[in-house]
């Protein structure tokens, strides 16, 4: 994947997990950068990057796009021909490997809304293995499930969560 099109896919991300519905605008993201962070980029700058016409960004950009995406900077580069997300280096860590292996599953349940903000989610999260871990001891504990779903989304009732 090309660095302009991992950043177009981040302002999608983004935009769903902020509650939009939607991609965030490159505007949006200069706005929500500034007042988040207190540095500064160009929406000039985002729409060359995305549009292919600077095909690299500077040190200070990467860092910058990486702290308010929360993804490791070297996602912030283009994949080398060949590259397929679902091989993994031996050097990436697990959690890593989870991160990106969640994400993937965001993608393709992306029809599934509810469910694809879901699994950002626990990417997102800086222990997502734990969350992992957690909803399988809440699965195995008998009807603690259905109790929690009641609780946290009363709409559904009983049960809402399954499908």
């Amino acid at each position: 994947m090309r660095l302009g099109e991992k950043l177009r896919y981040l302002r999608e991300v983004e935009g769903t997990l902020r509650g939009m519905g939607r991609e965030m605008t490159q505007q949006e993201v200069v706005r929500a950068v500034k007042k988040e962070l207190g540095q500064s980029i160009s929406q000039s700058y985002l729409s060359q990057i995305e549009g292919g016409s600077r095909p690299h960004l500077t040190n200070q950009t990467r860092l910058l796009l990486s702290r308010f995406f929360k993804v490791h900077p070297g996602y912030l580069v283009d994949d080398p021909e060949g590259y397929h997300t679902e091989l993994m280096s031996d050097v990436r860590g697990s959690e890593d490997a989870l991160d990106l292996w969640l994400v993937e599953g965001s993608e393709r349940f992306r029809g599934d809304r509810e469910l694809g903000k879901a699994l950002l989610r626990v990417a997102k999260h800086e222990d997502s293995r734990g969350c992992l871990l957690l909803l399988g001891e809440i699965l195995e504990t008998p009807e603690l499930a259905e109790r929690l779903m009641g609780v946290l989304k009363p709409e559904n009732g009983a049960g809402g969560g399954k499908r």
